[in-house]
């Protein structure tokens, strides 16, 4: 076994316990970084440098991330609820996500489309307008060549924090429209932060391949400041491309597009 830093323990243990061969590298952008490792294996498969990358995110609870998240005032004393009026902080979570990307994949899902953006604005609070969340929906919209009456669910970050799930409802609105069904999971499983966006990604893609709408656990009276479709309970519902947004502190925002 190599010596690694820690930041780069995980990808590098996968390395020479599986004996994968090719570029081997973490990627730390906060919440947003299996979202955006995600985009990094489709890039090196389309540059040509890999035939299959295995892709994932994750992380695990320990003081130095609570003690920050309580020293901003941000964690919820009762399970978060995402979208719901009430609302009063996330919670956090911990998760490890694995995702496999070929070139020449038989399965009938795949990865369509992504975007990137930074709001370059503030270290933990989005533009009200979430201006940059927005343009990491649109680019991702037209790298799969899709329009926004196309999208059949977006899987919201949705951290349950009053600003963060306002300003992606703005975003959200301001591209696909307000009426897209959505919800966010992290009433489930919490905020599982590096973890989110592969996390995220295998429910994405369960809810594509099952027909499924997730519900969005804890809600229990929608806020009116957030997208109005958000579906309280689980439902069947014909998916054919899904939207899955990760932002991630400092403005790093991320989006993906599954499709059938």
């Amino acid at each position: 076994m190599r010596h690694h830093d820690s930041q780069q323990a995980v990808a590098a243990f996968l390395q020479d316990y599986l004996d994968f061969q090719g570029p081997s590298y973490s990627i730390s952008t906060a919440c947003s970084s299996s979202a955006k490792a995600l985009v990094d294996a489709y890039q090196l498969i389309e540059a040509g440098l890999c035939d299959a990358v295995l892709v994932g995110g994750v992380d695990s609870l320990c003081l130095t991330s609570l003690n920050g998240f309580e020293s901003l005032e941000l964690i919820s004393r009762s399970p978060c609820k995402p979208c719901d009026s009430n609302r009063d902080g996330l919670s956090i979570g911990e998760a490890a996500a694995f995702l496999i990307v070929e070139r020449d994949s038989k399965n009938s899902i795949r990865v369509s489309g992504f975007g990137e953006s930074s709001d370059g604005t503030n270290m933990s609070t989005p533009p009200e307008d979430g201006a940059g969340a927005a343009a990491a929906i649109r680019q991702a919209l037209q790298r799969a060549g899709l329009t926004a009456g196309e999208i059949d669910y977006v899987n919201l970050h949705g951290t349950a924090t009053v600003v963060n799930d306002a300003a992606e409802a703005q975003a959200v609105s301001s591209v696909i429209g307000a009426d897209v069904p959505a919800s966010s999971l992290k009433g489930a499983i919490g905020h599982t932060l590096g973890a989110a966006g592969a996390a995220e990604a295998v429910l994405s893609l369960y809810a594509l391949e099952e027909g499924i709408i997730p519900g969005n656990p804890g809600l229990e009276q929608l806020d009116p400041k957030v997208l109005p479709n958000v579906a309280a309970q689980c439902r069947n519902a014909p998916l054919k491309h899904v939207v899955s947004n990760s932002f991630g502190f400092g403005g790093s925002n991320c989006a993906l597009v599954f499709s059938r």
